[in-house]
C-alpha cells in the first residue's frame, strides 16, 4: 500500500513538473519586445499614448496567431523620461537575453542615455518618438526610428510655420533645457537666419518649472509677434496661461512635444491659436490612417495622436522584420537596416518607413492648432 501511494506521490510529481515545464516552455517561446517610455511622472501622458498605439497593434498581431505562430509579449519599462531611469530601464533589457528588440524610449535625452547600454550588447532599438539628431551618431547601427528628426521640424517651423501660416516675423524663444528642446532651438535658429525671421530674444527653463514669469517679462520687453514653446506641454501650458496673462495676445507655436490633449486642458483658453508640427495627423491621413483613427477612437474613445500611430508602426516594423528573420537581435538589426528604400521599406497608418544609415527616415510634418477647445488641421 504504501509502495502504490508511494508510486502515486512520483507521478503527481512528475505530472506537475511537465506541466510547469510545458507552460514554461510555452512562455519563453513568446517574443518578446521592451516598450520604454514614462509611463509614470509628469509625462506619462505621453507613455499612455504609446502603450495606446502599441497594444492596439499587438492585439492584431497575436489575434491573428501571432508571428509565425509565436505570440508576442510585451515588457514595459517606466523610463520617467530621465537619462538616469532609461539607463536602468535599459540595463534591465540588455540583461534580459528574450527580449530581443525594444521600442523607444520616447524622451531623446533617455533615448541617448540607454543606447550605448543597447549598442553594447546588440539590442536593436526603435524610437517612435526620439527627433535628436545626434541619436543616430550614438546608436551606431542598433538605432532606428520611425518620425523625423529636429534638424528638420525646427527648420520647417522657422522657413514655413513662422512666415507663411503664422505671417509673423518677430519670434521669442522659450526652450527647455534638454536635449530635445536644444536640438530644436538650434534647428529653427539655423531656419530663422535663411528665412529672415528674427529672434527677439531666448529663455531657457528647467523640467519642472512652474512660475515663467521673470523670462516672460524679459522676452515680452522686445515685443515678439510669436512666441515658440520649445519643450514638452506640461510647462508648455503653463507658459501660454503666464505669458497671457502678461499681456501677450500673438500667437504660440510648437514642435511635437506640445501634443498632447493635457497642453489643452492645463492650458484651458491661453492654449487657444496655438499651432505644432506633428508626423501623422489623422485629417491629412491616407484611407489606412484614417482607418487607423476610427479604430484608435473606438478602442479609447479619444482622438488618435501621432505618438500613438507612430508607436503602432513600430510594432508593425519589427512584426513584418521578425517573421523573415527569426527572433534574434543581431538578425533583426539587420533586418531593419535592409529597409533601405521605398521599394523594400514598410508601409504603415503613417505612411512609407525606410532608413538611413543612421536608423533616420524620411517623414514629412503636418500642422495642427488649437481652435476652440480642440486640436485641429491648422487652416
Amino acid at each position: 500500500m504504501k509502495n502504490k501511494q508511494a508510486l502515486l506521490f512520483v507521478g503527481v510529481v512528475l505530472a506537475l513538473a511537465l506541466v510547469f515545464s510545458m507552460t514554461t516552455t510555452a512562455m519563453a517561446e513568446n517574443i518578446r519586445i521592451g516598450v520604454a517610455s514614462p509611463f509614470t511622472g509628469n509625462l506619462a501622458a505621453y507613455g499612455d499614448n504609446v502603450k495606446a498605439g502599441v497594444n492596439l497593434k499587438l492585439k492584431e498581431i497575436n489575434d491573428a496567431g501571432g508571428i509565425n505562430g509565436q505570440k508576442v509579449e510585451l515588457v514595459w519599462g517606466d523610463d520617467l523620461c530621465q537619462p538616469k531611469d532609461a539607463g536602468t530601464v535599459g540595463s534591465k533589457f540588455a540583461a534580459d537575453k528574450s527580449i530581443v528588440a525594444v521600442i523607444g524610449h520616447l524622451c531623446s535625452s533617455a533615448t541617448l542615455a540607454a543606447m550605448p547600454i543597447y549598442v553594447r550588447n546588440g539590442l536593436p532599438t526603435i524610437s517612435p518618438t526620439s527627433t535628436n539628431p545626434t541619436i543616430g551618431d550614438v546608436g551606431m547601427g542598433w538605432f532606428f526610428r520611425n518620425c523625423y528628426t529636429d534638424d528638420f521640424q525646427g527648420k520647417y517651423l522657422a522657413l514655413h510655420v513662422v512666415p507663411n501660416l503664422l505671417r509673423k516675423n518677430k519670434v521669442a524663444i522659450f526652450y527647455e533645457n534638454n536635449d530635445y528642446a536644444i536640438g530644436l532651438k538650434n534647428s529653427f535658429l539655423a531656419g530663422a537666419k535663411s528665412a529672415g525671421v528674427t529672434v527677439t530674444g531666448t529663455e531657457a527653463y528647467m523640467t519642472g518649472t512652474t512660475d515663467f514669469t521673470p523670462q516672460l517679462t524679459k522676452l515680452l520687453r522686445d515685443k515678439p509677434e510669436a512666441i515658440f514653446l520649445c519643450g514638452y506641454h506640461p510647462e508648455g501650458a503653463l507658459i501660454a496661461g503666464q505669458g497671457r496673462k502678461l499681456g501677450f495676445t500673438g500667437p504660440l507655436f510648437g514642435g511635437d512635444g506640445i501634443d498632447n490633449e493635457d497642453y489643452i486642458k492645463i492650458g484651458g483658453k491661453a492654449a487657444e491659436n496655438t499651432y505644432l508640427t506633428v508626423p501623422f495627423l489623422a485629417a491629412s491621413a491616407g484611407p489606412a490612417g484614417k482607418d487607423f483613427a476610427k479604430r484608435f477612437k473606438k478602442a479609447y474613445d479619444r482622438d488618435v495622436d501621432w505618438m500613438s500611430a507612430n508607436a503602432y508602426d513600430c510594432l508593425g516594423i519589427l512584426a513584418q522584420v521578425i517573421a523573415k528573420t527569426g527572433p534574434d537581435r543581431k538578425k533583426i538589426r539587420d533586418g531593419l537596416a535592409a529597409l533601405n528604400s521605398k521599394a523594400n521599406g514598410y508601409k504603415g497608418i503613417t505612411g512609407m518607413t525606410y532608413f538611413d544609415k543612421k536608423g533616420n527616415c524620411s517623414k514629412p510634418a503636418f500642422v495642427k492648432m488649437v481652435k476652440n477647445g480642440k486640436f485641429v488641421a491648422a487652416e
